[in-house]
C-alpha cells in the first residue's frame, strides 16, 4: 500500500528553536511515528506537507519517508496534480489535522474511489460542518480517528459524524525505548546532575509553557518541598526564558532543590532518574510525555482533564487532579513519595497499561487497516478502553 500521509506542517533539521521550543508540533511527531511505523509493516509512505520557507527543498527522502512540500499560493491544486503524476499510485489518504489545502485531496480521491481517513490529535481541531464549505468536505471523509475519547466526542456531537466512522485509537510508543532503569543505570545519571541515590526525585518533563501548568507547578514544589525538604524537582524541557528563570529563582529559595536542565535530546535518561512524574496542564490532546512516563514504570500525578482521563486512573497508576489546584497535587506527590508499597504497585500497573494498549507494536497494524480500507474492519472501534 501506498499511503499519502497529509499533514499542514513538517519540520526537518534543527529539533529546537533559539528558545529551546521543538520545531516539530504534536501532531508533526505523530506523522512522523505513523510514517515510520507503515514504511516496518512494508508499505510505502508520502508526507505532503506545505513549503514554510524559500531555502526548504520541495522534494526529499527522509530515512526511506518521501516528503514532497507544496508552495503557496496554490498548494491544493499542486497536491491534486501530484496524486494525478508523479504520485498516481498512492492506494489511501491518511490526513492529520485539517490542513486548508487538504479538501482538494478529498475531493480528488473520493472521485477516484481512493479511501480516505482523517485524525485529529487536539479537540480545538474538531470542526463543525455549518461553519463553511471546508468543514464540509472535512465531514465527507470515509473514516476518523481520534487519539483520546474527548475528540471521539467532538466528532459526534460538533461535526455530526455517526460514531460508526469513529475509531479511537490513540498515538502509541516505541515501549522498548522506555525500559524500566537498572539500579546502577539510575545511581550513574543521578550523579551526573547531583542528585542523591535516596532522594524522592519528582519529574516535569515538558515544554516549559504556561499552558503547561509550569505557574501551578512551582506552587506544588513550595508546598512539596516544606514536607519533603530532601526531594527534588527534575525540570527536563525548553521553554520561555521568563518561566526558566522562574523555576531557577524556585531552585535557590528552596535549598537548591530544583533542576532546570533545558532541552534534552534524550528524555528516557531523566524517566530512569524519577520516582513520579507530574503533568500540570490546563489542556491536552492525548500527552506522550505521560505515556513514556508510564512505560518508564513513573506513576503520574496529572490535570484531570481531556487524554489524561483516558491514561491514569485514579489510585491504579496515578492521580488526577483538579487543574490549578496545587494543595491537592502536593498531597498526593508527598502520598506517593511516602508510600513505596503503593508507588511499586501503581509502577506495574502502568507499564501493563502501556503495554496492552500503548505500544505500537499493538497499535501500527490497526492503524493500517483501517487507512488501507477507509473503514474500521477490526471489529472493534475502541481500542483506548481500559
Amino acid at each position: 500500500m501506498h499511503v499519502g500521509l497529509i499533514i499542514k506542517d513538517y519540520a526537518v533539521g534543527t529539533e529546537f528553536n533559539r528558545d529551546g521550543l521543538p520545531t516539530k508540533s504534536g501532531a508533526e511527531f505523530h506523522a512522523e511515528n505513523h510514517a515510520r511505523e507503515l514504511l516496518r509493516l512494508g508499505h510505502q509512505v508520502t508526507i505532503f506537507a506545505k513549503k514554510r520557507y524559500f531555502r526548504m527543498k520541495s522534494r526529499e527522502n527522509i530515512d526511506g519517508i518521501d516528503l514532497v512540500r507544496l508552495h503557496e499560493p496554490s498548494r491544493g491544486a499542486e497536491l491534486v496534480l501530484r496524486l494525478m503524476t508523479t504520485h498516481s499510485d498512492v492506494d489511501a489518504l491518511y490526513i492529520i489535522g485539517t490542513p486548508p489545502f487538504a479538501v482538494w485531496a478529498i475531493r480528488y480521491a473520493k472521485r477516484r474511489g481512493i479511501p480516505v481517513t482523517l485524525a485529529l490529535t487536539i479537540e480545538e481541531e474538531v470542526f463543525c460542518p455549518n461553519e463553511n464549505w471546508r468543514n464540509q468536505i472535512f465531514a465527507s471523509c470515509n473514516h476518523y480517528v481520534a487519539i483520546s475519547h474527548e475528540i471521539a466526542k467532538g466528532y459526534v456531537s460538533r461535526s455530526g459524524i455517526s460514531s460508526e466512522r469513529i475509531t479511537v485509537l490513540p498515538q502509541g510508543i516505541v515501549m522498548g525505548n522506555f525500559p524500566l532503569p537498572k539500579d546502577e543505570e539510575r545511581i550513574y545519571l543521578r550523579a551526573q546532575w547531583g542528585i542523591s541515590s535516596n532522594a524522592p526525585v519528582l519529574l516535569f518533563l515538558a515544554r516549559v509553557v504556561l499552558r503547561k501548568g509550569v505557574d501551578t507547578l512551582q506552587d506544588i514544589w513550595r508546598i512539596v518541598h516544606v514536607c519533603c525538604p530532601q526531594a527534588r524537582l527534575l525540570v527536563v524541557g525548553g521553554g520561555t526564558e521568563e518561566l526558566l528563570g522562574q523555576l531557577r529563582q524556585l531552585g535557590t529559595e528552596t535549598d537548591n532543590s530544583v533542576i532546570v536542565t533545558g532541552e534534552q535530546k534524550c528524555p528516557q535518561d531523566y524517566y530512569r532518574m524519577a520516582d513520579l512524574y507530574i503533568f500540570p496542564s490546563r489542556k491536552e490532546g492525548l500527552p506522550t510525555s505521560v505515556i513514556e512516563a508510564l512505560s518508564s514504570g513513573l506513576p503520574a500525578v496529572v490535570s484531570d482533564i481531556g487524554g489524561c482521563d483516558d491514561l491514569i486512573e485514579n489510585g491504579f497508576n496515578g492521580y488526577r487532579v483538579p487543574v490549578e489546584d496545587a494543595a491537592v497535587y502536593a498531597s498526593r506527590v508527598i502520598e506517593l513519595f511516602e508510600d513505596d508499597e503503593k508507588r511499586s504497585r501503581m509502577s506495574a500497573n502502568g507499564r501493563n497499561f502501556v503495554a496492552t494498549h500503548l505500544d505500537d507494536a499493538v497499535l501500527s497494524d490497526k492503524l493500517a487497516s483501517i487507512i488501507q480500507h477507509g473503514e474500521n474492519v477490526l471489529g472493534r472501534h475502541d481500542f483506548l478502553k481500559r
